[in-house]
């Protein structure tokens, strides 16, 4: 078992197949699940978003976005549990890569959005995103590494007019330098933000760096279990670096799980952003 700087195990050859079978089969024994926990947030703030300033079709950007899952729980009103039944199933193991994709395509089809919404997915893997895109989940992709790149004139268009900004687990590995470029893409305007983020990464450097792009940011007083640890090794590595920074873990990672905050972010013309629980009344 081999472990990142972080201290967590690496999973990176899940984020790098042609399909998500290896992605499920991995995280399935680990209970992975924080995407489920954030869907109820997303849709709120989604909805809000529309509401507040009239767009009726919202452009949401998933950070991180791997094989589309946010996407996929939002826009066709999928559960983790289902995903894990699709690709992690035993029977499921002999299809074809052509056979997992029509399946999806004919969910996509099948479904009804419960709101209109357009999912752009911005990722490292190209496995992931050409399944998510063909897979009909994601409707525009954008290929890059924006911590080690400025976007492209291209990307730069296909990350512009985005109105919410998404991730599930990426931010840690992503820094403020992606989320700066990706706001800089949008020109004058600011899209709102919604990160979950795990406890044992710091999120001040980003919040300080969204603070001189116009943002105040909030933090969700709710915890959310990510997965359980891979290995009691994993958690010694992780507990060790969260002690380093200052970080307790008692009553959480210390029984056995990894945890993760909600981190709002909006421009200061937004009102009601004091309260760091609003989004869940």
């Amino acid at each position: 078992m081999r472990f990142d700087v972080t201290g967590k195990v690496s999973l990176d050859h899940i984020y790098d197949q042609p399909d998500p079978r290896a992605y499920f089969t991995a995280l399935r024994p680990l209970d992975y699940g924080v995407p489920q926990q954030a869907k109820p947030y997303f849709s709120k703030i989604i909805t809000e978003y529309r509401e507040s300033r009239h767009v009726a079709v919202p452009k949401v950007l998933d950070i991180g976005c791997s094989y589309g899952i946010n996407a996929a729980l939002l826009k066709y009103d999928a559960t983790m549990d289902e995903l894990y039944a699709r690709y992690g199933d035993e029977e499921r193991a002999g299809e074809s890569r052509e056979a997992l994709l029509a399946r999806d395509r004919e969910l996509a089809r099948s479904r009804q959005p419960p709101q209109a919404m357009r999912f752009v997915g911005l990722d490292t893997s190209g496995s992931a995103l050409s399944y998510a895109f063909e897979a009909g989940f994601l409707d525009d992709v954008v290929h890059a590494d924006l911590e080690e790149h400025e976007p492209t004139p291209r990307q730069r268009a296909q990350l512009s007019g985005t109105d919410l900004v998404i991730s599930t687990g990426c931010v840690g590995y992503v820094t403020e330098r992606t989320l700066t470029r990706v706001v800089r893409a949008q020109g004058v305007r600011r899209p709102w933000m919604a990160h979950f983020v795990l406890r044992m990464f710091p999120f001040d450097p980003v919040e300080r760096a969204l603070a001189g792009l116009g943002y105040r940011t909030v933090r969700v007083d709710e915890v959310f279990r990510q997965r359980r640890f891979a290995s009691p090794q994993e958690q010694a590595l992780v507990l060790d670096g969260m002690a380093a920074a200052g970080v307790d873990p008692r009553g959480l990672e210390a029984e056995g799980w990894l945890y993760a905050q909600l981190h709002l972010s909006r421009p200061y013309d937004i009102t009601g952003t004091d309260d760091p629980n609003r989004e869940q009344s």
